[in-house]
């Protein structure tokens, strides 16, 4: 799957339409819902007795280790790529529906994992495919309109978690919804999905050995690190501020349409900006919105906090894509993985130095404040040690 000489597309415009929506609904369904849905989940779980807000650190990481086993077995596929795209999205898929009959915690561990694992099997290959496809079709826009797919699907969970905290449902319950929704569109997207994708050829060379490509890994697994606190914790944050009324489920879908946002403004500015400078005022803007929680306790600090880090959060991960494309020729699928295993590596640290700062300092805005550190350093990383060869 290189993306060296990629040759015009001749086929009508409608096809390239179908590989964005494809593409951006099998985002929405993997990402979205089979590991974002987590997020609103935790405080209804910890209100059933399932989890406290230490061992619901331990289930964000089971999901990341997962996320990053996928990531680092993608780098490594050279055929059959196809098959674990499928596989990815059907094994997301199921678990998410199968985790509202269970309440062992192994269990649920256990399913974590396999979404995680899915998820970037799905990601990675139908990132690459995308990406692929509307560059014949010389469609920049369709192609960065796929990464709203998980702000989305974000949105969609958190408007389906605000209904269920009106009509009180337990979390089982909410996991059959979730289950049930990602079942549908999975069903939907099946029959457009692709027959087939280039082989990588064994003697591709992964550009990691390039000096800004190892700057850009460290970056963006620096900014895997900040996020995913505030993505992890959000609805219980706001549900500690809110603990009476609807008001907590408001900050979830607030996030998600944040996360879109950024996505759509990097778009329509996408020719007049400067992917460096934009990258790394990305990443530090999502370091203050991760602060602010914490400089300013409150509803008003959690509202700037879900707006600031929703809207860095999509916009990093198409800046960061379109600054390795710029900087390598190579395999676009080894490029891809490469740097989500970075972000996985970071994600993963995140909800393990989480626990550890519950543990410690019974609070998570020590894990916080390191993680907003993170994403500032990140920004700087970008700008200063990143070489002025990538445009």
């Amino acid at each position: 799957m290189s993306q060296q000489a990629i040759p015009p597309d001749t086929r009508h415009p409608s096809q390239a339409v179908r590989v964005m929506l494809t593409g951006m609904l099998t985002l929405i369904t993997v990402m979205g819902i089979g590991r974002f849905s987590l997020t609103p989940q935790i405080p209804l779980m910890i209100n059933d007795g399932y989890v406290s807000l230490s061992s619901a650190g331990i289930l964000a990481a089971m999901n990341y280790i997962g996320y990053l086993v996928g990531a680092i077995h993608a780098s490594k596929i050279s055929k059959h790529h196809v098959r674990y795209l499928k596989v990815g999205l059907g094994m997301t898929v199921l678990v998410t529906l199968m985790s509202g009959f269970t309440e062992d915690f192994a269990i649920q561990c256990m399913f974590r994992f396999l979404a995680g694992l899915g998820g970037a099997w799905a990601l990675i290959i139908v990132t690459s495919w995308t990406q692929l496809e509307l560059a014949r079709s010389q469609a920049p826009k369709m192609s960065a309109a796929v990464f709203t797919g998980p702000g989305i699907g974000i949105t969609l969970t958190g408007v389906l978690a605000w209904g269920m905290s009106v009509w009180s449902l337990r979390s089982e319950q909410a996991w059959c919804i979730y289950g049930i929704v990602a079942v549908i569109v999975a069903i939907v997207i099946f029959p457009s999905l692709p027959a087939s994708l280039p082989s990588s050829s064994r003697n591709e060379k992964l550009v990691s050995a390039d000096g800004n490509m190892k700057t850009l890994l460290a970056a963006y697994t620096l900014a895997g690190f900040g996020y995913i606190l505030p993505a992890t914790f959000l609805s219980q944050m706001a549900h500690s501020l809110f603990s009476t009324g609807h008001q907590s489920a408001f900050f979830w879908p607030l996030f998600g349409i944040s996360a879109v946002t950024g996505v759509l403004l990097v778009i329509f500015w996408g020719a007049r900006i400067r992917v460096k400078p934009a990258l790394a005022v990305a990443m530090t803007g999502q370091g203050v919105g991760v602060a602010s929680v914490v400089i300013f306790p409150g509803a008003a600090g959690l509202l700037v906090s879900t707006i600031l880090t929703g809207l860095g959060f999509l916009s990093i991960m198409q800046l960061t894509m379109r600054l390795a494309r710029e900087a390598s020729s190579g395999a676009v699928s080894r490029n891809v993985a490469m740097l989500t295993s970075g972000y996985a590596t970071g994600q993963l640290v995140g909800p393990l130095i989480s626990s550890a700062s519950v543990s410690m300092f019974s609070s998570l805005e020590p894990a916080l404040l390191l993680a907003a550190t993170g994403l500032v350093v990140g920004g700087i990383i970008v700008m200063i040690c990143i070489r002025q060869a990538i445009k």
